[in-house]
């Protein structure tokens, strides 16, 4: 999304624009005013939630509760769920307009957390942990994302085969009418990677209430993070300075936003070019996706290392390992050559003939997890595809497959034709060229999908792997769970939009809609465009992939 047109957005919801009030609603339910400022909640909005409490979500809900209790009882607690914005935004909004006053930085409240299943009984003994706003461009919604952090590790309704983690995540799905985006795109995302021994985060619908003010319906759902269970990649032990670690990456248009231990930019065989998959051989065009001159309005990006590490020596490891493996990836699949790192620390490469360039590729990148990577990411189309939400991890400990792996897949809440791209759920997408989602009007593309698109071998790949699960029935039981969901649970995304409204009043991100999602004015009609979208798309990639 263009930023000034963000900020535009925030605009709107902060007063100097008038928004619709609560009750605009075409069903004549009350929400929170659009009026209501994202760092703050008026009077209007905080006795709405005063109103809703987990008695209500009892009534007649067949999700559990998740309800968040402070320790603190000061006036004001209330305030870590509803003014904080991610330091990086509030900096951007201030680079354009020098009187914006920033709110405060998510910051953690210590609170104690329950968990309560739709009949009322208890599913958790009440836990310690501390809560917070997480997010980037989401902080500035009225209904943000937060983070759980236990003091000791909890499962939560069995989700990923009952294991215990510290970190959980609820997302407030704020900008899907379907609120079903993420949570359909990650189940089809365990089915294809599972049987990879590949990653994807469990998730589940729950409400949530905070000092038993009713927030809405949120995703809960598993933090990205190198864990046993999750990413499970050699964890260093604290202060362990050694570079024969795992190593969880993010690559990310944001990691200038990270301490420079903790991101490093991308070279990408000196910015080479590619050749867009748009099924027609790239149509003439070529893409490069750095920046090619100061004078190039092109974003640039890198990578965010999201798992701990402490040296310099680790961070210098990885980031030349990765530039080095693309490198090796881009001579195979543009110059037909294979290259082989000439020692253990990475930091050169030589070429060889003693094996094929396909060879070389396969000795530094589990090429299946690109492969399942590739066919999530064609099928879901999001927006930001080429700027962050793209992870990959290295194991370079000696148990390790010392090989670049793609795995965790997350955030689609502008996919599957909820952002203005592929909209009819035609084409080629994810290897393609894209239209900027952020800064200014750009193209990009995502190169780790892009390098090898023409390689016939890792078409067959790709073509074996999409038969394979469509045959095993993935996709429909994708499509039953969104058709099940809306129905099942309509009363409950009926009391998350009395609360919000924001299906009516969404000045705060309109701008990001397509036409056909800003024409859905009820969860039950975006789960219907979300489901009729996804057939159209499972429909075409079949035609161009099925054996």
């Amino acid at each position: 999304m263009n930023m000034r047109k963000k900020i535009i957005a925030f605009m709107l919801v902060t007063g100097m624009l008038t928004g619709c009030s609560a009750n605009s609603s075409s069903s004549g339910s009350s929400a929170v005013s659009t009026e209501a400022s994202t760092a703050s909640v008026t009077e209007e909005a905080t006795e709405t939630e005063k109103t809703s409490s987990s008695a209500d979500t009892e009534a007649v809900s067949q999700l559990s509760l998740i309800s968040i209790t402070t320790k603190s009882n000061a006036p004001d607690v209330m305030d870590f769920v509803y003014e904080p914005v991610a330091k990086h935004v509030s900096e951007s909004i201030a680079e354009w307009d020098p009187t914006y006053e920033a709110p405060p930085e998510p910051y953690y409240e210590d609170c104690t957390i329950s968990l309560k299943g739709s009949d009322g009984s208890s599913l958790m003994s009440p836990a310690a942990a501390k809560v917070k706003v997480r997010g980037n461009w989401t902080t500035l919604y009225k209904k943000k994302p937060l983070r759980i952090k236990f003091e000791s590790k909890q499962n939560l309704l069995g989700l990923n085969g009952g294991e215990e983690f510290k970190n959980w995540l609820l997302l407030a799905e704020y900008k899907d009418g379907s609120i079903l985006r993420n949570k359909a795109a990650l189940y089809a995302s365990r089915e294809i990677l599972s049987e990879d021994g590949l990653y994807a985060a469990d998730a589940e619908l729950v409400h949530v209430e905070v000092n038993g003010k009713y927030l809405g319906v949120y995703l809960l759902t598993e933090m990205q993070q190198a864990a046993g269970g999750r990413v499970d990649i050699a964890r260093p032990e604290k202060d362990y300075t050694g570079a024969d670690i795992g190593y969880f990456l993010e690559f990310d248009g944001y990691f200038t936003n990270e301490d420079q231990l903790h991101s490093f930019p991308l070279e990408l065989a000196d910015n080479a070019p590619l050749t867009p998959y748009d099924g027609s051989g790239g149509s003439g065009r070529t893409i490069q996706c750095l920046p090619a001159s100061p004078d190039d309005n092109k974003k640039e990006i890198g990578v965010s290392i999201k798992s701990d590490i402490y040296s310099q020596e680790q961070h210098d490891t990885i980031a030349t390992f990765v530039n080095n493996v693309y490198r090796i990836m881009y001579e195979a699949a543009y110059n037909h050559k294979a290259f082989v790192f000439t020692s253990d620390d990475y930091r050169t490469i030589t070429e060889t003939t003693d094996i094929t360039p396909r060879q070389a590729v396969e000795n530094v990148v589990n090429v299946q997890s690109l492969v399942d990577m590739y066919i999530i990411s064609e099928l879901t189309c999001d927006a930001d595809i080429y700027w962050s939400s793209f992870f990959m991890d290295a194991d370079l400990s000696a148990d390790g497959s010392r090989k670049l792996t793609f795995e965790a897949p997350w955030d689609f809440d502008s996919s599957m034709g909820n952002r203005d791209r592929c909209t009819e759920g035609q084409g080629f997408y994810a290897s393609n060229i894209v239209p900027s989602a952020d800064g200014d009007d750009y193209e990009a593309a995502n190169p780790w999908l892009l390098v090898l698109a023409y390689e016939d071998w890792y078409q067959d790949m790709i073509k074996d792997k999409w038969t394979k699960i469509y045959d095993s029935g993935v996709f429909d039981r994708t499509f039953q769970l969104i058709e099940d969901d809306k129905t099942s649970l309509e009363e409950d995304f009926n009391m998350n939009y009395r609360l919000w409204n924001n299906l009516i009043c969404n000045q705060e991100y309109e701008d990001e809609l397509s036409e056909p999602a800003k024409s859905c004015f009820s969860e039950r009609s975006a789960a219907e465009y979300l489901l009729k979208w996804l057939r159209s798309r499972v429909e075409f990639l079949n035609s161009q992939w099925h054996r």
